[in-house]
């Protein structure tokens, strides 16, 4: 539930399933209990788990669950988690335990994720959100604010990238979560001509989930369960002090932080930044 995305990568794996049918399992299976090494003090266990159908199969056009080995086509340092870890798409990091060490199929109902004992949700997927990355803390009067950021795409997408610079004077109110604010469009930027991240070439590598392998272009765009960037050139303002807001809205129509506003299902909170003008 940080604040920013750590970033993305691709990653390369053997999907989960492929290990778990080697095993034969036949009946009473419901649940993929795994944990990682981590050091000797048993307190500093590192486990989480999943429900079979999720390893059995990719809902909604999801990538799979792997147990991955490579990342931006180099082997995975242990610092990142090798030599192998699971990496699971659509959720937060807590799910994608690194230095794997055990897999256990079990007939338990109930997750044992080591999070789950911190009051987390253990079981919701990634949350779009929005946030800056350039913004003046000081603007002049009238003169159009430049803004830049970027959004993290979540499981239900982002379809607009919206800021809102609030009039302190302003006592107005805009309903819970600011959501009848006059908010303003931004322009969410295409994908990167250059990837970056240390892959061979500079190239996405074929059969890479999401992308056309003839072309190494995203399918789609924006790309669920990565980060876009976006910007907008916002009209002046006269004097004052003010706030800055931004937030996505999802392909569903559900804007940041609805349809999850609470922080235990995934970082919600609408950013603020002061902005002083003259």
């Amino acid at each position: 539930n940080i604040g920013c995305p750590l970033g993305t990568g691709v990653w390369e794996g053997v999907p989960l399933r492929e290990i778990l049918w080697l095993t034969q399992p036949r009946e009473n299976l419901r649940r993929v209990f795994y944990h990682g090494y981590h050091n000797d003090d048993p307190e500093q266990l590192f486990q989480s788990s999943l429900p079979v159908g999720r390893v059995l199969e990719d809902p909604f056009d999801l990538p799979p669950v792997i147990l991955c080995y490579k990342l931006n086509g180099e082997w995975l340092t242990p610092e990142r988690g090798g030599p192998v870890r699971v990496v699971l798409p659509e959720a937060y990091g807590f799910k994608s335990i690194k230095w794997l060490k055990t897999l256990v199929l079990s007939n338990l109902s109930h997750a044992n994720d080591t999070y789950g004992e911190k009051n987390n949700d253990v079981d919701s997927p990634l949350k779009s959100f929005a946030a800056t990355l350039n913004a003046p803390m000081k603007a002049q009067p009238d003169a159009p604010i430049a803004i830049t950021g970027y959004a993290q795409v979540g499981i239900s997408g982002v379809s607009r990238v919206q800021v809102w610079i609030k009039d302190e004077a302003d006592t107005a109110s805009y309903g819970r979560y600011q959501a009848d604010a006059p908010w303003v469009d931004a322009e969410i930027l295409p994908p990167p001509e250059s990837w970056g991240g240390g892959i061979p070439n500079d190239a996405i590598p074929p059969d890479t989930h999401g992308f056309d392998s003839s072309t190494g272009h995203p399918l789609s765009w924006p790309m669920r369960l990565t980060k876009v960037h976006w910007a907008v050139l916002h009209p002046g303002l006269h004097a004052g002090e003010y706030t800055l807001h931004c937030r996505t809205v999802d392909d569903k129509g559900n804007a940041q932080p609805m349809p999850r506003p609470f922080q235990k299902s995934g970082h919600a909170a609408i950013e603020n930044i002061g902005l002083r003008v003259g």
